[in-house]
């Protein structure tokens, strides 16, 4: 009986193997048009592989959403905008802030003292620089920017958010 269920075991294993070997094969055989139909769709962002992000995306885009990097500061596109509409997540297409919500904090980063769209957006704890800091994530896990306890009211905080990280679609195209 032991070695029967051993060998069943063993059998659920190998096929569970091939499974997860033929979801990884079909994420690299994704295309940058599959890609870009899933980006347009808002679903299952979660399956694009690096590698076609990599195509889909500028260099400084993919070094700031995918590798955690950031631009120099007083260089981003959106820093001095002030158009009204909304900022969406350069990769996956998520709204994530609001005109309304953004001011001149003087660090050089486009600043957001409020999040437009929480549920696309998650916190997480940052040790890579010098201390504790607070890392802004998109929803489908793109590198935005970081949070601070220095922003002005109501709400005290600073999104601190790279330019390359973000499009700006204006109100009237919404």
């Amino acid at each position: 009986m032991n070695h029967r269920i051993s060998s069943i075991l063993f059998v659920l294993l190998v096929m569970l193997a091939g499974s997860v070997a033929a979801v990884e094969s079909s994420q690299s055989k994704m295309t940058i048009e599959q890609a870009q139909q899933l980006i347009a769709e808002s679903r299952d962002l979660d399956t694009i592989p690096k590698e076609v992000w990599k195509q889909v995306l500028t260099p400084k885009q993919f070094n700031i959403l995918w590798e955690k990097g950031t631009e120099q500061s007083f260089t981003g596109s959106l820093l001095s905008n002030k158009q009204k509409g909304t900022y969406v997540t350069a990769g996956c297409r998520l709204p994530v802030f609001h005109s309304s919500q953004k001011y001149k904090s003087g660090t050089g980063w486009p600043s957001f003292w409020e999040m437009h769209k929480p549920e696309n957006i998650a916190l997480e704890d940052d040790w890579s620089w010098m201390g504790k800091r607070t890392e802004v994530v998109s929803a489908c896990g793109e590198h935005l920017g970081h949070v601070f306890e220095d922003g002005p009211r109501p709400t005290g905080l600073r999104y601190c958010i790279n330019s390359e990280a973000l499009l700006f679609i204006p109100d009237e195209q919404e």
